[in-house]
């Protein structure tokens, strides 16, 4: 990548993001490529140039949001923290997105737009998926996680606690001692009611 693309590449990336942190607060009906282009310091002719319209920057935006989030994960992998470890951090970049987009702006955006729907899929099954069967084949070789687990009901749990993150989450913020909840949480998660295999299952 020569000078000229790589500045390219840093003013729609300050773009993006800029756009990204406007929608904490703007809905995206109300939010202009004017006031775009003055809260990140370019004109409107560079966004019209680069993106084409407020709709494909806002799709831009939000596939950047995205890529980084798993890139991000990937590197938590990386790192070969415990399951445990990595669940954790997955609720609060859970916690994360929910501060930064509210769902019912990312149903909006996202699920709302048959282009934007079929790339989370895309994302879902060629990314996502794989990440955490690895995750599932890590915690049986750490001993972490019972041989008798298989994917689907591995992917079954992890789809549930994803769908029931907001909740948790709304929770765990009016629990006196957070720290305490969240360790119930994964308790709950790894080991279940009973806190060991029961015997004879």
């Amino acid at each position: 990548m020569n000078g000229f693309e790589k500045r390219k590449a840093m003013i729609k990336g300050n773009i993006m993001k800029t756009t990204m942190v406007m929608l904490r607060t703007w809905e995206p009906k109300r939010l202009r490529i004017a006031d775009i282009a003055k809260e990140a310091e370019v004109s409107q002719v560079t966004i019209y140039n680069y993106f084409g319209s407020k709709e494909e920057l806002l799709k831009e935006s939000f596939k950047d949001f995205i890529q980084r989030a798993i890139r991000e994960f990937e590197e938590e992998m990386l790192k070969q923290q415990s399951l445990r470890e990595l669940i954790s951090y997955t609720i609060f970049k859970e916690k994360e997105t929910y501060y930064n987009l509210s769902p019912a702006l990312i149903k909006e955006i996202l699920f709302n737009d048959p282009e934007m729907y079929a790339y989370i899929q895309e994302q879902n099954d060629t990314k996502i998926i794989p990440l955490m069967v690895k995750m599932l084949e890590d915690g049986k070789a750490s001993g972490e996680i019972s041989d008798k687990v298989s994917v689907e009901a591995f992917l079954m749990l992890i789809q549930v606690y994803m769908k029931s993150s907001e909740e948790m989450l709304g929770a765990m913020e009016k629990h006196e001692d957070k720290a305490a909840f969240l360790d119930e949480l994964l308790h709950l998660f790894f080991y279940g009611l009973c806190g060991q295999e029961l015997p004879g299952v």
